[in-house]
């Protein structure tokens, strides 16, 4: 994993350097292979901000989010991505199921069900008539 910090009105420091490190290191468990992590962190009105950008093979995540301090933002903005990701897993997973309506299978399981309903319509009409 490729990481990229940047930082503008605001101090570099270690510990602010170690926080996003770790919360980059906390990205490895959802993206795996070659991705790219692009921090950006900078102060805009007393107010913090952090913006993180996730560039890897056929996806791509940014997030930014805004506090009063610059390590809840950084919170903020991982919780972010990683809804964006579980997101996208579930798309990415409820398209695999919602496809098995278009099954050969499930066509002749539905042709069934509709016989059968007619059958059921055909039988209450003949005995209220």
């Amino acid at each position: 994993m490729k990481l990229t910090i940047s930082f503008k009105h605001l101090k570099h420091t270690p510990a602010l350097d170690e926080r996003i490190h770790q919360k980059s290191e906390h990205f490895e468990k959802f993206f795996q292979g070659n991705t790219h992590v692009q921090w950006f962190c900078f102060v805009q009105d007393n107010t913090h901000w952090a913006e993180v950008k996730i560039h890897g093979p056929g996806f791509d995540f940014f997030a930014k989010a805004n506090s009063e301090n610059m390590y809840k933002s950084l919170d903020l903005v991982v919780d972010k991505i990683e809804r964006q990701f579980e997101k996208q897993k579930s798309l990415r997973r409820n398209k695999i199921h919602n496809d098995a309506h278009l099954s050969r299978k499930h066509l002749e399981i539905q042709k069934l069900i509709d016989d059968e309903e007619k059958e059921i319509e055909k039988y209450w009409e003949e005995k209220s008539a």
